[in-house]
């Protein structure tokens, strides 16, 4: 399988990092500009699950089917304030409701007493879980959430920043991680999905997998440039990331089998978690390969070297590449 990757020559990716740019750019523009938008019209953004809003959680078992629809339509009518519904199963369902309460038992009842009534006499509804989560907990878990993926951040661009000696092969990093985040943020704020702890969960994994790719990358970057020190940094990097390629496509083939398994088959509960690492790590392999390594070469400095000293990387491989027939 690797054979049928392998590419002799060397791609030149970095004459894609103006498109790349402009691509990320319309990403960024697209965040800020949602973001105001949802805020000045609806004087919210994201759409927090109860895990930071605070409110109240009851998982119902029906004697038959009933579609999710059905039950907010009902709770709505009933004054439930803003209710959401995860089904799990065609006669099993989830129940969200953001509004603190002291007793949440009491207020399961009172759920499961209007549902019955609303669906009437054939429906039975057995309460198999509830939940509750304080306002000031929510918040504080939001908090701790932002904070983590912050700490992470600045772990790895220490991690990078130690490992490579240096702050250009850092700055390439963090700027891809953050990119990755933001394009997670991006989509669920797009279609209006619900940031949960699990969402989070997902976007660590994500800065943790797109950040072994860079390292794969950089760490070759580093062996080329011992190699061939009088190459153009640009032609190392090229070379480095091509050298790489059919690596990062068969590891992201991989992962991507699993997760969209996880995505289809997981059920309800699982399916954010799954699509936020499905987009995280398509779109890592971009960032990675578009993101870090243009940064890692605008920030990079080399001293110059002149004269015949200058051999060209393809001169220099011609012999190697036909060394191996």
């Amino acid at each position: 399988m690797f054979n049928l990757l392998r590419y002799n020559g060397t791609i030149d990716f970095l004459k894609y990092s103006w498109l790349s740019a402009l691509f990320s750019l319309a990403i960024f523009s697209t965040f800020i500009g949602t973001y105001l938008y949802r805020y000045n019209t609806t004087g919210q953004t994201f759409n927090y699950s109860v895990d930071f809003t605070g409110g109240i959680e009851v998982l119902l078992k029906f004697n038959k089917a009933v579609n999710g629809e059905k039950i907010t339509e009902i709770l709505e009518k009933n004054g439930w304030p803003k209710p959401v519904t995860r089904e799990f199963e065609p006669d099993e369902h989830l129940v969200r409701i953001k509004r603190e309460t002291k007793n949440v038992q009491v207020e399961s009842q009172k759920l499961k007493a209007d549902l019955e009534a609303g669906l009437g006499s054939d429906y039975k509804i057995n309460i198999l879980r509830t939940d509750s989560i304080g306002g000031a907990t929510g918040s504080k878990l939001w908090s701790q959430s932002f904070w983590a993926i912050i700490f992470a951040l600045l772990l790895m661009l220490l991690y990078i920043g130690a490992r490579f000696f240096s702050v250009s092969y850092a700055m390439g990093a963090i700027v891809s991680l953050f990119h990755d985040a933001v394009v997670i943020l991006t989509v669920f704020l797009l279609l209006n999905k619900e940031i949960s702890i699990n969402v989070i969960g997902a976007i660590l994994a994500v800065l943790g997998y797109s950040i072994n790719d860079t390292i794969v990358i950089f760490s070759r970057i580093r062996d080329n440039i011992k190699k061939f020190p009088s190459v153009p940094m640009r032609e190392i990097i090229n070379k480095s990331i091509t050298e790489t390629l059919s690596r990062t496509i068969l590891t992201t083939i991989s992962t991507l089998l699993v997760v969209v398994s996880l995505f289809i088959f997981g059920g309800e509960t699982l399916r954010d978690l799954a699509f936020a690492l499905l987009i995280g790590m398509i779109f890592g392999i971009y960032s990675t390969i578009f993101i870090a390594n243009p940064i890692l070469l605008m920030f990079y400095r080399k001293p110059e070297v002149t004269g015949k000293d200058k051999i060209s990387l393809h001169a220099k491989t011609a012999g190697t590449g036909t060394s191996h027939h």
